[in-house]
């Protein structure tokens, strides 16, 4: 139960635990159910949601506000770049990582300068994933560790 963290306050026990929500945002269901296959196996990720057009996208990261987004380019409705714009106009400080089957310099620009954390291809970079998840899962906890 290594995301289980146990503090002793005035001979009390309080037990917290903290997980990373995560939102897979792609209109292929192939690629979703896979992605959200490999990330249940991580300790302390919760799938929050999962959705395949532009509005439902925005929506959902306003409303269940995750700690991390893995969202496609190429999406019903628009374009996974006008998402991150919007949620970025909105506030999100989700975690963007952007995981598409276009991973040309100009788009790769474009996501940067929108506000993306992280640019992957799907086709060579899928498996990437869930290490970076981990990885990401452990830093925000040692800081939530930090502030608490």
């Amino acid at each position: 139960m290594h995301n289980m963290l146990i503090y002793d306050i005035d001979t009390k026990e309080e037990r917290m635990t903290r997980t990373m929500k995560v939102l897979v945002a792609d209109d292929s269901l192939i690629v979703c159910a896979r992605l959200i296959s490999m990330l249940t196996d991580i300790d302390g990720v919760e799938i929050v949601g999962q959705t395949r057009n532009v509005s439902g996208t925005i929506t959902s990261v306003l409303t269940l506000q995750p700690d991390v987004v893995i969202l496609d380019i190429q999406m019903p409705g628009g374009t996974g770049i006008d998402v991150l714009t919007k949620i970025r106009e909105q506030g999100s400080k989700a975690i963007v990582i952007i995981l598409t089957n276009y991973p040309y310099p100009q788009y790769r620009k474009k996501c940067e300068e929108a506000g993306a954390n992280f640019f992957f291809d799907k086709s060579n970079e899928f498996e990437s994933i869930p290490p970076l998840i981990q990885n990401l899962f452990k830093m925000e906890s040692k800081l939530w560790m930090l502030q608490r």
